[in-house]
């Protein structure tokens, strides 16, 4: 358990949500799993075929199975579904799932995407009833930055700019990504108060405005 979940009274279930073809064994989805012990992986099945409808269940029952409150970590594709779910989902600010981080969506709106992302658009535009942190890298293949900042500002999401590291997954040499760790830590600060209460918007926020990549102690690797 990180040092923010453990000051604030926090134990939050860390639930991991994979994109198209699921999180190989060096991916940092994989080794956060493995060493941390408030972390699992949503199983949605169908990897290689997604099709919305049945990730959105997959997660919604992960969701209610796991001990509230509820941190999601998507990658790629797992961030369209996390996003629609909420957009589906009628729970309050904060509760269960009290937030997440979203890691280098995957753009379902481009021209001539895979038709296994079909199902997933559009992207929904609802903001998100939890404080979430975005990361996106410049030179992304499954994404544009002016596109995932625009995906950002819809979702309510801090942004984060990753600088050039392709699609911030195995394939970039993030290993265990601890500036990752630091932003998963920034969120879980952000979900709670010190009595584990749900935190204001505008406190979620300031605390998530806190995460950035322009420091020497960015999150750039």
């Amino acid at each position: 358990m990180g040092h923010y979940s453990s000051s604030l009274g926090l134990n939050p279930s860390v639930l991991t949500v994979p994109g198209l073809g699921n999180s190989g064994p060096t991916h940092w989805q994989t080794l956060w799993e493995q060493s941390r012990l408030d972390t699992r992986r949503v199983e949605l099945g169908m990897w290689d075929t997604p099709h919305r409808n049945a990730w959105v269940t997959k997660l919604d029952q992960a969701i209610a199975q796991a001990k509230a409150p509820v941190i999601l970590v998507g990658h790629s594709l797992g961030c369209q579904a996390i996003a629609w779910w909420a957009s589906l989902s009628p729970q309050p600010y904060g509760w269960p799932v009290a937030g997440a981080l979203l890691v280098a969506p995957a753009d379902v709106d481009r021209a001539g995407i895979p038709p296994e992302l079909s199902t997933f658009a559009p992207a929904p535009r609802t903001p998100l009833p939890f404080p979430s942190i975005l990361v996106a890298s410049t030179d992304d293949p499954w994404i544009e930055i002016d596109r995932a900042h625009s995906l950002a500002a819809d979702w309510g999401s801090h942004f984060v700019d990753a600088g050039a590291q392709g699609h911030l997954n195995a394939a970039s040499g993030l290993g265990w990504w601890p500036d990752g760790q630091e932003l998963l830590e920034r969120v879980i600060a952000a979900s709670g108060g010190p009595h584990g209460e749900v935190r204001a918007p505008g406190d979620a926020r300031a605390i998530l405005a806190q995460a950035s990549a322009g420091s020497p102690s960015g999150i750039h690797a």
